[in-house]
């Protein structure tokens, strides 16, 4: 009997009537859980909390029903504080599906953020975990109306005066409130970010167009599910196509993520650039260096070198895997051209949370760009606005149904940021090329002004330090008139346990003006730093790894000033007091 051919014209009228119809997050979810009903939804690596598709509708349409008993409704926010585990999709649907308003919160916020965040939302009910717990103020608990436990979804605080079966939910609309994603970005202050209904299911047929993915793929979540990137582009877009989602138990570590791909073997993970960057700069590049086999090999033949590191390196990330998006904060350069030379199968993604994220992309199987973010993504306007015609840098704005409806309670920030053309001001100033790809040069906030009226972009100062050997991680301002950068240096070049001593101090200084030496001789006139401090702690960063800037902006650094030295001679005890 001949095999049937399954036509590719059917698949893909199958694919658009999704795009059609998949229009709410409650169709999403009736979608998936129609279609998907037998497959694997979301499970931990190591087994636990595994959902059937059909498993989790109805785990999730019964939580909804206890919630609507208590008198949690429609419009309702609900707060969810934990770290990644399957129950934290069940719990956002739970809310989001049934017409209520999901306020997700990164797990790495302080009590007062939550506190803050708690309020600011009037969040009625939270789910929260047991490691969070102790983060739940008692004025926020008295205000809540139920508590519950994500890993159990036992509810902890009930109150019968409350149940009295009243918490009507209903089918959202496409403009409906979805969810306030709460972020401090770099900048201080914290946004509560309204996304609609109609940002996260059009940026779910955005994230199809650029990596199609189907049924028998497996997804690795190793980010914040309450990040705006990891939630559409991996959590939530797993559940649309019927994949199946694999999430650690633990913090992503090198051993523990090298297990978890070992075991998962998966085909799609969103990641930032801090990790590939470490891979590559703590991992490779150092073995090649001290293999005098492959050292020779990357003087000779670099390009069959390059192949097979490629190959390896997949091998490493399980052998499978054929999209590895790249997120959060921009790509190294001369770690973007070796992963090109690789034939790696990474991509890279462009957005805000603002844009529920995605705005442009770069993938998989097209020609790369190096240092580009890419091209707008499917059915979003990109523009650069106030461009400067001497060198073509603007800033980026946004159109599409992907923007969100607005800063919430706060439209003084909503307006700075929306016209009323509904383009968004994204902040980032960026060039653009003849084939429609973008290169961000920096964040408008961040620029600084240099003393003949030019914009100096410490990001890409930053680029350059981060390449110098010995070096972690760095950060560049201006102070009293003059650039200064804050360089964190690797332990094993600088040993902060020594910092009493003389010799310490010669190394730091030796360390600082090479950093100072290097940096002027491969900048501009305008980007010539004056001055190096060091930082013993790393920087604090946002959930995608990014500084945030503001925690640093009268920082002097972290070393200790060097000690006088001794009238006494060498040898002569102090006298008793």
């Amino acid at each position: 009997m001949a095999k049937r051919i399954k036509s590719p014209y059917k698949a893909w009228r199958r694919y658009r009537n999704r795009e059609n119809t998949c229009t709410t997050l409650h169709k999403v979810f009736d979608y998936a859980t129609t279609n998907y009903a037998k497959r694997i939804a979301y499970q931990f690596v190591d087994g636990g909390q595994q959902y059937t598709y059909a498993d989790f509708r109805t785990k999730t349409e019964r939580l909804s029903q206890r919630m609507s008993r208590f008198g949690i409704k429609h419009g309702d926010r609900v707060a969810i504080f934990s770290q990644n585990m399957p129950n934290w999709v069940v719990a956002f649907f739970s809310a989001t599906a049934f017409g209520r308003v999901a306020v997700p919160v990164l797990p790495d916020s302080s009590e007062h953020e939550l506190t803050n965040i708690l309020n600011h939302s009037e969040s009625k009910a939270i789910f929260i975990s047991k490691r969070m717990m102790p983060k739940l103020s008692e004025e926020c608990k008295a205000k809540l109306t139920l508590i519950i436990d994500i890993e159990t979804f036992e509810f902890l605080k009930k109150n019968k005066e409350d149940f009295k079966c009243n918490g009507w939910v209903k089918d959202p609309q496409p403009d409906d409130l979805a969810c306030i994603i709460y972020t401090s970005g770099t900048t201080g202050k914290a946004k509560g970010v309204m996304l609609s209904h109609r940002n996260l299911s059009s940026n779910l047929a955005a994230a199809f167009k650029a990596k199609p993915a189907f049924k028998k793929d497996r997804f690795l979540s190793i980010l914040p599910a309450a990040h705006a990137y990891e939630m559409s582009v991996s959590t939530l877009y797993s559940f649309y196509v019927g994949a199946t989602c694999y999430t650690l138990q633990k913090p992503p570590t090198p051993t523990i993520l090298l297990a978890a791909m070992k075991k998962v073997r998966p085909t799609i993970v969103c990641s930032v650039p801090l990790i590939i960057e470490k891979v590559v700069k703590n991992s490779v590049l150092p073995t090649i260096q001290k293999s005098r086999v492959l050292s020779w090999a990357d003087q000779h033949i670099p390009r069959i070198l390059r192949w097979f590191i490629g190959r390896r390196m997949v091998k490493t990330f399980g052998g499978k895997l054929t999209f590895f998006g790249i997120g959060g904060a921009k790509l190294d350069p001369a770690v973007e051209q070796f992963l090109i030379e690789c034939k790696f199968p990474y991509a890279i993604g462009y957005g805000l949370t603002e844009t529920a994220p995605l705005v442009c992309n770069v993938m998989v199987d097209k020609k790369k760009h190096l240092g580009s973010i890419g091209v707008a993504t499917y059915k979003v306007d990109i523009r650069l606005d106030n461009v400067n015609p001497a060198n073509g840098e603007g800033e980026i704005v946004v159109r599409g149904d992907n923007v969100m409806l607005g800063y919430y309670k706060d439209p003084e920030r909503t307006l700075q940021v929306l016209d009323d053309e509904g383009w968004f001001h994204t902040n980032d100033i960026a060039t653009v090329d003849e084939t429609g790809h973008y290169y961000i040069k920096g964040r408008l906030n961040n620029t600084i002004l240099g003393p003949s009226g030019e914009n100096i972009y410490p990001e890409e100062i930053e680029q350059v330090i981060n390449n110098i050997e010995g070096v972690e991680e760095s950060l560049v301002m201006e102070r009293d008139g003059k650039l200064v950068a804050l360089v964190k240096f690797a332990d094993n070049a600088l040993d902060w346990d020594q910092a009493t001593e003389d010799k310490w101090f010669e190394e730091l200084e030796i360390r600082k003006k090479a950093v100072l030496d290097w940096v002027n001789k491969k900048v501009g006139k305008n980007s010539k730093i004056g001055e190096v401090d060091a930082m013993k702690e790393p920087f604090e960063k946002t959930a995608t790894q990014k500084i945030r800037r503001f925690k640093y902006k009268d920082s002097h650094g972290d070393e200790p000033e060097k000690p006088e030295p001794s009238d006494k001679a060498d040898g002569e005890k102090p006298k008793d007091e």
